[in-house]
């Protein structure tokens, strides 16, 4: 453990007037560094490496991978921000990867202070770069816990972002089918 994080997060939680020789207390700056070791796990890493072996096939339509979850933090007060990723893609020259590899690739970009404009970019720029993709839409869904838990409070609403990259973005046509084949899920 991070024992320069433990003392700085016991200061600051001090500092917030918290009683941290109560019972229950005495381990929670801690057990809160731990959860954000964890939580930043995916800074200094790349996605790059995620993909791992590709596969050669003969598809030359597009395909979709559907309902990924995440989990970030917000940049501008480490509040949560979760939901799911969806990503429909034109496969260049025949490349695919493993399903779980878009997983991976989704937790890494996710597990480090984000902005969820931001995220789905990085999530377009890896399967575009990963996978050599002709062309991409990445569509994020997420409930930003730092805008519904405050004095504006706003349950349940929900920030929808999307990025294309490639054919997808430059062909409405294409465009188009691969937003149709987003909704059909």
């Amino acid at each position: 453990m991070n024992e320069k994080a433990s003392a700085a997060m016991r200061q600051f939680l001090a500092a917030m007037g918290l009683d941290l020789a109560a019972e229950g207390m005495e381990r929670t700056p801690e057990r809160v560094t731990e959860m954000f070791e964890w939580l930043f796990g995916g800074c200094g890493k790349t996605a790059d490496a995620a993909w791992g072996e590709l596969f050669e096939t003969e598809t030359r339509g597009l395909t979709a991978v559907q309902h990924i979850p995440f989990y970030s933090l917000c940049e501008h007060h480490l509040v949560p921000f979760f939901g799911e990723v969806h990503i429909a893609y034109l496969p260049g020259d025949g490349k695919i990867a493993g399903f779980s590899k878009f997983v991976r690739v989704v937790d890494i970009l996710a597990r480090r202070p984000q902005l969820q404009e931001r995220l789905t970019r990085e999530i377009a720029e890896a399967v575009s770069r990963g996978l050599g993709a002709e062309g991409v839409l990445v569509v994020v869904e997420a409930q930003q816990l730092c805008m519904m838990m405050r004095s504006e409070a706003a349950p349940g609403t929900r920030t929808l972002t999307s990025e294309a990259d490639g054919c997808i973005a430059d062909d409405a046509g294409l465009r188009r089918e691969a937003w149709e084949l987003l909704r059909r899920g």
